[in-house]
């Protein structure tokens, strides 16, 4: 069954982590797992943060963002019994913001939302994507 935007949405806000797809200039695919939160206007915001990763400043994801701002991010709900079945879907386009209040303001989101950022210093880029739909399913 198909969910309205609406509940799309909330399911997808609620969701831990999502499924971040880019692509480069070429069309080439990149799925990468994010946290993120969704803003008070349904922006996504994921941040950069400060784990181990390799080249942080350049990164994959990053760079297919600055050649092709097209994204789309998938949250889900998997269980063995299938009727618990659903998935939210957002896409939109997407900007890297690297300082000002808004960019701090996504962090603060962020930290709010994940009690393991308490005490790290969070300044990296933030991926602000304006979503232009929220679609999903559910089994039932």
């Amino acid at each position: 069954m198909r969910l309205e935007p609406a509940e799309a949405r909330r399911r997808f806000a609620a969701s831990p982590v999502l499924r971040l797809a880019t692509a480069d200039a070429d069309g080439r695919p990149h799925v990468v797992p994010c946290t993120f939160v969704v803003d008070e206007v349904g922006r996504v915001a994921i941040g950069i943060d400060n784990k181990p990763k390799s080249a942080s400043s350049g990164l994959r994801r990053l760079r297919n963002i600055a050649a092709n701002p097209h994204v789309s991010m998938v949250v889900d709900q998997y269980a063995d019994d299938w009727t618990q079945l659903w998935w939210a879907r957002a896409e939109g386009l997407a900007k890297i913001e690297e300082s000002g209040a808004s960019h701090a303001g996504y962090w603060d989101l962020l930290r709010g939302k994940y009690p393991q950022y308490a005490g790290q210093i969070l300044d990296g880029p933030v991926i602000v994507t304006e979503v232009g739909s929220w679609t999903g399913w559910t089994f039932a």
